[in-house]
């Protein structure tokens, strides 16, 4: 195998498949990148950890076809570390890599190929789905924050994505906060799956790098999808199991609606959690009343009060939140004002935008006798 590829070129595309390496595994081999010279002139870069697998197509001169398996960290380091020229990559006849620039030479050893997982086909019975860049990643930054991240907790770590021939949806949660995020779309037929919120960020950061102006096209099988983002392909195992009813669990009704600036209440509950009671769930209090919303809390080194203006409807309100669950949620918002809905104390907040369905968040509260 020997061929000749452009630094920056060959640095891209090691930063998206090295996404797919495994750096936690016992096997060595995914913790490797296979590269496959191919005849028409184009690299093909492969890793996986079995889970979910990248592949991506670059442009090369191939001076002699073949596949080898090298070090992701160690290959992708000395590769980002050379000058911007083209790089002369060949595998010599004790099987290592030799890796030259106008000024460099490396020399690393590579691993067995045939050690290397084979990606496996999609299934035959595939739909297809397209999506906009924008949309999809508005939608994962908008919903997978409220993914639990712990394993143990299944199906929560996930996240849903429901299609209807008008609308394509997603939704989040861990038991303490929910995400809903909620887009027009035409031309879909009726889906679901779940996708880790973990690989979905991945995805989401690939899409970012990818520099095709083409959309996102999801071949979706019963086991396994595919995503396909340019010349990059992802392959991942979809999430077994039912996600929770989520819709069953957001109130229908509200005794209390407010109308509040995003930016003006994020930034008081960022100073507020500043003094928010160590080992109380980074306690804060929000007291709703007249055209004020008071957010206080106190800890053993001070207290602070943050008062905004506000447009209620409904009667006074005292309730208690963690500062992170809502400041994530308000973070993930890109509107100048939101309309937050309460009914009691004890039953949780869902904020959504003055117009409109784009978002829905549901946050608990937690119970304060007093801060």
């Amino acid at each position: 195998m020997k061929f000749y590829c452009n630094q920056q070129t060959l640095a891209r595309a090691l930063n998206t498949v090295s996404k797919a390496v495994s750096m936690r595994t016992t096997l060595p081999i995914l913790k490797g990148i296979l590269i496959e010279a191919k005849a028409d002139g184009t690299l093909m870069l492969t890793a996986s950890d079995l889970e979910i697998s990248i592949q991506k197509k670059v442009d090369a001169n191939v001076a002699e076809e073949g596949a080898v398996v090298v070090l992701s960290k160690l290959f992708g380091d000395i590769i980002r570390k050379l000058p911007n020229e083209d790089i002369s990559i060949e595998e010599t006849q004790d099987n290592n890599i030799l890796i030259k620039t106008n000024s460099s030479e490396f020399t690393v050893i590579s691993m067995p190929v045939d050690e290397f997982p084979k990606i496996g086909e999609l299934e035959a019975d595939v739909k297809e789905i397209p999506l906009s860049k924008n949309v999809f990643k508005d939608m994962v930054r908008k919903t997978s924050f409220a993914a639990s991240i712990d394993e143990s907790k299944g199906i929560l770590v996930g996240i849903l994505t429901e299609i209807s021939p008008k609308n394509i949806s997603m939704a989040a949660l861990d038991g303490f906060r929910l995400a809903v995020a909620s887009e027009e779309m035409d031309g879909a037929a009726e889906n679901s799956f779940i996708i880790s919120a973990k690989i979905m960020n991945e995805i989401s950061k690939i899409v970012s790098d990818e520099e095709s102006e083409d959309g996102i096209n999801i071949s979706l099988g019963e086991k396994k999808a595919t995503f396909h983002i340019g010349d990059t392909e992802i392959i991942l195992r979809l999430m077994e199991g039912e996600f929770i009813k989520y819709r069953d669990i957001i109130p229908s009704d509200s005794e209390i609606t407010v109308r509040i600036g995003r930016d003006g209440l994020l930034e008081s509950i960022e100073r507020a959690s500043l003094l928010a009671k160590e080992g109380k769930n980074n306690l804060i209090k929000m007291i709703i009343g007249n055209n004020l919303l008071t957010v206080t809390s106190r800890s053993e080194e001070g207290n602070v009060k943050e008062e905004i203006i506000m447009e209620k409807t409904g009667s006074d309100l005292e309730i208690g939140f963690n500062s992170k669950f809502v400041i994530d949620v308000l973070k993930a918002i890109d509107d100048e004002e939101i309309s937050m809905k309460f009914k009691t104390a004890t039953a949780p907040c869902v904020v959504t935008p003055v117009e409109g369905n784009a978002y829905e968040y549901l946050i608990l509260p937690v119970r304060i006798p007093t801060i």
